[in-house]
């Protein structure tokens, strides 16, 4: 994790009233948690041009990138390191129409599964959704 501020880029792809996230686990707080996909944008690199990489590196996966929904800021903690984020939330979508017909994707470079969630187990609070704030982002107003 490290001291510094690390910079994000979040992909929110929807299915009707589902979103695509993978399932996280930390293991110090004994939470179950999910997240959508994205990762880490690299210094010279614009966020949603980091979001594409960061599918093709995951799924292999072509998508469009829509607009920017939300930043967040997110301080935490995560098996036991501080951490710090700004997460850029990005509506996106698959290029290829197939990958909304998958229940489940292997994510490539972690042993880790994406797969579609109601937006109601997150926000009658059965499920844990981060970065905190991002529920909000998902209201039907939005």
């Amino acid at each position: 994790m490290g001291s510094s501020i690390r910079p994000i880029a979040l992909g929110l792809i929807r299915r009707r009233a589902q979103i695509l996230v993978f399932e996280g686990r930390d293991d110090v707080k004994g939470e179950t948690y999910y997240r959508p996909l994205g990762g880490g944008v690299e210094f010279g690199e614009r966020s949603d041009d980091a979001l594409k990489r960061e599918f093709r590196e995951e799924l292999a996966a072509d998508i469009e990138v829509g607009n920017l929904i939300g930043v967040l800021e997110n301080v935490f903690t995560w098996r036991g390191h501080p951490g710090h984020e700004i997460a850029f939330v990005y509506e996106a979508g698959f290029v290829d129409p197939d990958r909304y017909a998958e229940e489940e994707m292997k994510i490539l470079d972690d042993p880790a599964t994406a797969r579609w969630v109601n937006v109601e187990d997150f926000t009658d609070g059965r499920m844990i959704l981060y970065p905190e704030g991002l529920i909000e982002l998902l209201s039907p107003d939005q």
